[in-house]
């Protein structure tokens, strides 16, 4: 992070998007019977509105991972925020349906972008030990988005006709464009890769075929359904294979060889997929089988989303201090429940209970999805983190294609209104009962033990005639405390931190460690820099400690690894003591670390090799 920066005003501009992105995905949904009523057109064709626009919104999320490395950032932000205005603009003026979907499609281009750019400007300026917080006010606004485009359109769609949906949006968008005007940096750390024509071209085949298949199944032409879902795996197979090939691959698929990262992934997608259904299917139940308005069914949902809005930021605060161990099955654990409650509360025909018992539902989404998109991303190296945020964002239009087209589909199969929300209740109980599962799985990835890569026999010349084979380091999933006991153990003022492959990912010193536990006590005015001598407080001093135990090394970790090859010569060793100022280095053999060269081993090496007495 540039520590010249101030975070605050950059992540507020990246949680505005976040908002602005999610609230656009459902806002114009709720004004389908006024715009057939307007165009004299059926349903069938009314909803691509929505479906091109998921569509066009999946296939431009890879693109950002590239665009988001070619171009400085703030350019950039301000061309996505332009196509939103843009796209409501046509939309808000179009004189027919081919107009208003075309208006669509430009804000798509737009939102695909939006959100995984916003996700990256997070990552890339929040303090890491803060990153769960900040992380949380993201997920606030994701949940908050979706479910509060319903409730403002309810109401506009009250006074206005329904094209005052698009110019309402244009305006919010205008100040998201002024803000990131005024308040934006450009923080991303341009690489500037090379783009491959052909691939931009599978996924988005690919994506298309997949989401179009999933989302008329139910709807349309089961037979067309199937094959543009084959279709489109078959691009997708062909899209990896691809990937693999190139030196500048348009996504890195290796986050999703990092277990706890795949894993993640999934578990945000299945407590996406509840929230973007029961986010239809409750004002649809309310508005179909108990006869109320579309506004009285919005504010119904009122409550939970104002307490989600509460809960996410506290959530993120809880996994900076405790981890996700607590919360995403906690979080899961009420999902399951009270959407399993909803599911026999419709014979009550009370808006009160079903409220209530609403909250919980979106009250545990708030719990899952800050915390677990900080997880999952902390165990990558920063390399690797704008390709993980493309395969989250991915994964986020993916879960909102199937949770509101799949829900849809099992409402409507029934022919009674009430048995149709009780099979969509059952069903999003039984999908987060799958995530409870997960949730507890991943809860128990303990950090792993320190490991040594194995070195291999290293022919004795050079730098490897200096070297020490024991390597002293810990991997991305230990923790601060972990850091510590290895540098007290062994004697040494910084270790390098490991991938899972066995790659130097950064570097944890001694200094990083003492500086986090002055920044804290400055927080919290308590107990460690004030209190002399510390030993003599034991409670405190084991607070302090049990707090490092809390923290994963990444959150402190640098990416400043300074190495050394062992097929270096030996010039090249001197030059990066001296000119590094450092007492030892990692010796790097194919990237993976295989001993160690410090002044003294090399000082004892020349006094050996000397002639003179």
């Amino acid at each position: 992070m540039n520590q010249t920066l101030n975070p605050g005003p950059i992540v507020f501009v990246a949680a505005f998007s976040a908002f602005l992105a999610t609230f656009n995905e459902t806002f114009l949904n709720v004004a389908f019977s006024p715009v057939m009523a307007d165009f004299q057109i059926s349903v069938s064709t009314v909803q691509w509105l929505a479906a091109a626009y998921m569509l066009g919104a999946a296939v431009m999320v890879p693109v950002s991972a590239f665009l988001y490395r070619k171009i400085p950032t703030r350019p950039l932000y301000l061309t996505t925020v332009g196509l939103l205005i843009a796209g409501s603009v046509v939309g808000a003026l179009a004189p027919s349906f081919s107009v208003l979907l075309t208006g669509r499609i430009i804000q798509a281009l737009g939102t695909g972008m939006l959100i995984p750019v916003g996700m990256n400007i997070t990552l890339e300026v929040a303090p890491k030990r803060k990153l769960g917080t900040y992380m949380g006010i993201m997920g606030a606004m994701t949940t908050l988005g979706p479910s509060t485009s319903v409730i403002a359109a309810g109401v506009l769609l009250s006074f206005f006709p329904w094209r005052t949906l698009l110019w309402v949006f244009a305006g919010l968008s205008v100040l998201c464009f002024l803000c990131g005007l005024v308040l934006l940096k450009n923080v991303a750390k341009l690489t500037n890769p090379k783009l491959d024509l052909l691939s931009p071209v599978l996924i988005g085949i690919a994506l298309i075929g997949i989401l179009y298949g999933i989302s008329t199944i139910f709807s349309g032409n089961a037979l067309l359904a199937v094959i543009a879902a084959a279709i489109g795996i078959i691009f997708l197979i062909l899209f990896i294979r691809r990937q693999k090939k190139l030196a500048e691959p348009l996504i890195d698929l290796r986050p999703l060889s990092v277990k706890p990262f795949a894993i993640g992934v999934l578990i945000n997608m299945l407590s996406l997929i509840v929230i973007f259904a029961m986010n239809i299917v409750m004002p649809l139940f309310m508005q179909s089988a108990l006869g109320e308005s579309a506004f009285n069914a919005s504010l119904t949902l009122f409550p939970a989303i104002l307490l989600s809005c509460i809960i996410s930021p506290l959530a993120g605060r809880i996994y900076d201090r405790r981890g996700a161990k607590l919360l995403l099955p906690l979080g899961f654990a009420l999902i399951c429940v009270f959407t399993f409650a909803l599911g026999f509360a419709h014979s009550a025909g009370s808006l009160l209970l079903l409220s209530i018992l609403y909250i919980p539902v979106i009250c545990g989404s708030a719990l899952i999805i800050g915390p677990v998109q900080s997880f999952a991303l902390s165990f990558l190296t920063p390399e690797l983190n704008p390709h993980g945020v493309t395969v989250m964002s991915t994964g986020f239009q993916i879960a909102g294609c199937i949770g509101s087209s799949l829900f849809s589909g099992v409402y409507s199969m029934n022919a009674q209104a009430s048995h149709g929300f009780t099979a969509a209740s059952m069903l999003a109980a039984a999908l987060a009962l799958a995530g409870l599962i997960l949730a507890l799985k991943i809860s128990r990835m303990a950090p792993a033990a320190q490991k040594k890569p194995a070195a291999g026999k290293i022919e004795a010349s050079g730098i490897s005639a200096v070297m020490k084979q024991d390597v002293y380091s810990v991997t991305v999933h230990d923790t601060l405390f972990d850091a510590l006991k290895c540098m007290a153990k062994n004697k040494t003022s910084g270790i390098p931190v490991l991938a899972d492959d066995g790659h130097a990912a950064e570097f944890i010193s001694d200094g990083d460690i003492v500086r986090f536990m002055l920044d804290s006590d400055a927080e919290n005015n308590a107990g460690f820099a004030s209190i002399y001598p510390l030993w003599h407080n034991p409670k405190v001093l084991d607070e302090q400690m049990e707090q490092l135990n809390h923290y994963n090394v990444m959150e402190l970790a640098t990416q400043k690894v300074i190495t050394v090859d062992v097929h270096d010569d030996m010039r090249t060793l001197f030059k990066v003591l001296s000119d590094k100022k450092v007492k030892k280095v990692p010796v790097l053999d194919g990237g993976k670390i295989v001993g160690t060269a410090s002044r003294s081993d090399l000082l004892r090496q020349m006094i050996s090799a000397s002639t003179l007495e």
